[in-house]
C-alpha cells in the first residue's frame, strides 16, 4: 500500500524557514516523480515544486529562490526546504507522487495527508 506521511509544519514568524519531510514507502519512491503542492483556505490547491526520479527540479514562480525541493532516495524521502517564508506560504502543503517530468506536465496520483504551515507574526 501506498503510503506518504508529511511531517516538519509549524508556526514561523515571517522571514523564517522551515524543513517538510515525506516518508513514503519503498515501492513508489524511486519510480516516481515526486512534488510538493499546497492549499491556502479558501484558495485552489497549486503545485509548488517538482522533482523528477534524475533529481531535475522545477517550481511555481513565486517560491523560486526561496524554496527547495530535494530527494533522497537511500532514505525514501522527500523535502521541501521554505525559506523567507511571507504570510502568503501560509497553508496545508502535501507530499505527493506521480508521473511526468517537471512543473508543466506533473501529474499527482498519491497524496499525503497534509502539514499546516503558518507565517504569521
Amino acid at each position: 500500500q501506498v503510503q506518504l506521511v508529511e511531517s516538519g509544519g509549524g508556526l514561523v514568524q515571517p522571514g523564517g524557514s522551515l524543513r517538510l519531510s515525506c516518508a513514503a514507502s519503498g515501492s513508489i519512491f524511486g519510480i516516481n516523480t515526486m512534488g510538493w503542492y499546497r492549499q491556502a483556505p479558501g484558495k485552489q490547491r497549486e503545485l509548488v515544486a517538482v522533482i523528477s526520479t534524475g533529481g531535475t527540479t522545477t517550481y511555481k514562480t513565486s517560491v523560486k529562490g526561496r524554496f527547495t525541493i530535494s530527494r533522497d532516495n537511500a532514505k525514501n524521502t522527500l523535502y521541501l526546504q521554505m525559506n523567507s517564508l511571507k504570510p502568503e506560504d501560509t497553508a496545508v502543503y502535501y507530499c505527493t507522487a506521480g508521473v511526468g517530468i517537471n512543473y508543466a506536465n506533473y501529474l499527482a496520483r498519491y497524496w499525503g495527508q497534509g502539514t499546516q504551515v503558518t507565517v504569521s507574526s
